[in-house]
């Protein structure tokens, strides 16, 4: 079956459970679930419910769609992504933003866990993403283009919503939350970075790294969306001063920063619409 069908076919199922089209996509990543505590739900699917949606294995993934509002705001929340190293190529793994795309989404809000590159961060706070280098092999737009979706070669050089930086900064200035700000790189995963590869990360420009986010940001930009990353620093590594760090340990640092990570996205999906540039 060709992939645009499978993304019709997906959009329909859902759209017979909600009658409106969210306001945002938002998706959580490692360690990240409780953010949907915040959400008033309407309906909430695991993903083995959708047609051809993919299947999560990654630990603390929920795997689950809900739908409903925060604050009046409608807003469709992913618990649980998908990643290349789980063996789905790029466009498999993107595809419920391809989904949501195709129902008029047009704002796309990804949170992860990332271990920091930049020294001066710590265990706890949250990055907002500036620019992102993608090491992962392999990109979603490859094959056939649906000129529908967006065009063939979409830029890049601005895929980071500014006024969307501007919108979480302020917020976090209001809710006392310390934001970072830097650069993202993928990897493909799913073994850890060693103290060499920690060192060519900062040398190339990284702040932070993980195994996900930017298909899904690549996916978005490319249909149109608003785009906004938010990385959770789960741990910092020196190359120089190297300390082992097993996957329990991330998802135990990244559920610490829930709350905070909770109280910006909702301040900045509910403050969204009465910005004023």
């Amino acid at each position: 079956m060709k992939y645009q069908n499978l993304i019709i076919e997906s959009m329909e199922f859902l759209s017979r459970y909600v009658p409106y089209v969210p306001e945002f996509c938002v998706v959580l990543g490692t360690g990240l679930g409780r953010v949907v505590q915040a959400l008033h739900v309407d309906f909430e699917l695991s993903y083995d419910e959708i047609p051809h949606f993919p299947r999560s294995t990654s630990p603390s993934h929920m795997g689950k769609l809900l739908m409903g509002s925060i604050n009046g705001v409608p807003v469709a929340v992913f618990q649980g992504r998908f990643h290349y190293y789980e063996g789905y190529s790029a466009r498999e793994l993107t595809l419920p933003i391809r989904v949501m795309g195709v129902m008029g989404v047009k704002r796309y809000v990804g949170c992860n866990a990332a271990g920091g590159l930049n020294l001066s961060f710590a265990a706890g706070d949250l990055m907002l993403i500036r620019d992102h280098i993608n090491l992962i092999p392999d990109n979603p737009l490859r094959g056939p283009n649906v000129n529908a979706w967006g065009e063939r070669f979409p830029d890049m050089s601005r895929v980071y919503s500014a006024k969307f930086a501007r919108i979480f900064k302020k917020c976090a200035e209001e809710l006392g939350i310390p934001l970072r700000e830097g650069v993202f790189i993928a990897v493909p995963g799913p073994s850890l970075e060693t103290p060499a590869e920690t060192r060519f990360l900062r040398m190339i420009g990284g702040d932070a790294v993980a195994m996900s986010l930017v298909p899904e940001v690549i996916v978005a930009a490319h249909m149109g969306m608003e785009v906004a990353g938010i990385s959770v620093i789960a741990n910092v590594n020196d190359p120089d001063n190297f300390q082992p760090i097993s996957i329990e340990d991330v998802i135990e640092n990244a559920q610490r920063a829930n709350s905070d990570l909770t109280r910006l996205l909702v301040n900045f999906i509910s403050g969204v619409e009465s910005w004023k540039e």
